[in-house]
């Protein structure tokens, strides 16, 4: 196990934060003597906006066995996963699944996440989310590794019911032998919806979409796009992004969203760590 404090602006896809003493745990043993004291859980750091003064908690990233990312060899038709760690990066999954010619990943494409992180918040885009392929996920709560079906996580829209301070260690999936050419083709589809997304550090859409709209719709209505304060401006190409321009602070961007918030009535994607102003 490591111990460092490092500023969480370089953990995380926004690019801002303040510092905090992150734990990187590599056993059930590690994580015991991580929760000890009060903590939060850092996976990719994408949906996330940090506070410039950073957290008291201790931050969990999962390594060692909690990192294992080896979708194995697909061997019939009805294929589930061996266990794969939560702090797998899902971008290396779904890239894997297609070399496998495993198909169910596909709606993933381009999601920053951690595979913990992805079950936490339900991640998804409009052609599928992750719970469409849970098999099963352990986590761990109360001293101890607890594993659990899909449908005991209430997970819904960009949201999941997990047990109290729960961590997500690992997670199977219930992949299926496809014809590669078909994955090809879903995954093409994907990364075509997602063309409008900035190129620039973000930290994914800032709001849930309303039932039958589109939050990136409504900001682009309400003539907010370009809007900028200090290195924070939401993006010209997709109003859902609040990008950071190179030097933005998390106080920029959260004064952003509060703007967008007086204009529309937008529910937060984000997690949010920390005081903001």
């Amino acid at each position: 196990m490591k111990v460092e404090v490092k500023r969480l602006a370089e953990l995380t896809t926004l690019g801002v934060g303040g510092e905090a003493e992150v734990w990187t745990v590599e056993t059930p043993a590690d994580l015991l003597e991580a929760t000890s004291a009060p903590y939060r859980v850092l996976g990719n750091g994408s949906n996330l906006l940090v506070s410039d003064r950073g957290v008291d908690e201790r931050v969990i990233k999962l390594g060692g066995v909690f990192a294992n990312a080896s979708l194995g060899e697909p061997h019939s038709s009805e294929h589930v996963t061996p266990w794969l760690g939560a702090g797998a990066l899902l971008p290396n999954l779904v890239q894997e699944a297609r070399r496998l010619g495993l198909s169910g990943l596909e709606p993933l494409l381009g999601i920053p996440a951690s595979l913990g992180g992805a079950v936490r918040m339900n991640a998804g885009t409009r052609f599928g989310e992750i719970g469409d392929v849970l098999e099963a996920v352990e986590i761990f709560h109360d001293g101890a590794l607890h594993v659990y079906h899909p449908d005991q996580l209430g997970l819904g829209y960009r949201q999941s019911r997990l047990p109290v301070g729960g961590i997500v260690t690992r997670v199977r999936l219930r992949l299926h032998k496809s014809d590669p050419a078909t994955i090809e083709a879903r995954m093409q589809a994907v990364d075509a919806a997602r063309k409008s997304q900035p190129k620039r550090r973000s930290a994914g859409c800032a709001f849930k979409n309303p039932p039958g709209d589109s939050a990136g719709r409504l900001i682009d209505e309400a003539g907010l796009k370009g809007l900028r304060v200090g290195g924070a401006v939401i993006s010209r190409e997709h109003g859902n992004f609040v990008v950071n321009t190179g030097r933005a602070s998390a106080a920029d961007v959260w004064k952003l969203v509060k703007r967008i918030q007086e204009e529309l009535p937008l529910e937060l994607e984000w997690e949010i760590w920390g005081e903001l102003p």
